[in-house]
C-alpha cells in the first residue's frame, strides 16, 4: 500500500501563489494516475486537477484551469500542485490521491485507491 503525505498548505492573500507537494512512500507514483481534490467545511469533496498514468494528459476543474498546474517528479516520487492567482473560494483542505490503472474518469473520487491526510489552504481577502 502506498502512503501519501501532503504539505505546503498555509495562509496566503488573494492573488498570491502556493505550491502543494504530495510525497509517496511504499510505492512508486509513476505507477499511478494522480489527482488533487479539495473540501471546505460542510461541502462535498470536489475535483481540482488530475494527471494520467503516463503523464501524457492532464485535467483541470473549470474553476482553476489556467491558474493551477499539476506536475510530477519521478526522481523524488512526488507530485505538485502549483496554484497561482488564488481566490478566497479556494480555501479548503486539499487532498492528494493515487489511482491504479482504471477506465473511469479521474474527476471522480471513486476512481482513487489511496488518499493523503490533507493540507489546509486558506486564502484571505
Amino acid at each position: 500500500q502506498v502512503q501519501l503525505v501532503e504539505s505546503g498548505g498555509r495562509l496566503v492573500q488573494a492573488g498570491g501563489s502556493l505550491r502543494l507537494s504530495c510525497a509517496a512512500s511504499g510505492g512508486t507514483l509513476s505507477n499511478y494516475a494522480m489527482g488533487w481534490f479539495r473540501q471546505a467545511p460542510g461541502k462535498e469533496r470536489e475535483f481540482v486537477a488530475a494527471i494520467n498514468l503516463s503523464g501524457s494528459s492532464s485535467y483541470y476543474a473549470s474553476s482553476v484551469r489556467g491558474r493551477f498546474t499539476l506536475s510530477r517528479d519521478n526522481a523524488k516520487n512526488t507530485v505538485y500542485l502549483q496554484m497561482n492567482s488564488l481566490k478566497p473560494e479556494a480555501t479548503a483542505v486539499y487532498y492528494c490521491a493515487a489511482a491504479r490503472v482504471k477506465t473511469g474518469a479521474l474527476d471522480s473520487t471513486e476512481e482513487y485507491d489511496y488518499w493523503g491526510q490533507g493540507t489546509q489552504v486558506t486564502v484571505s481577502s
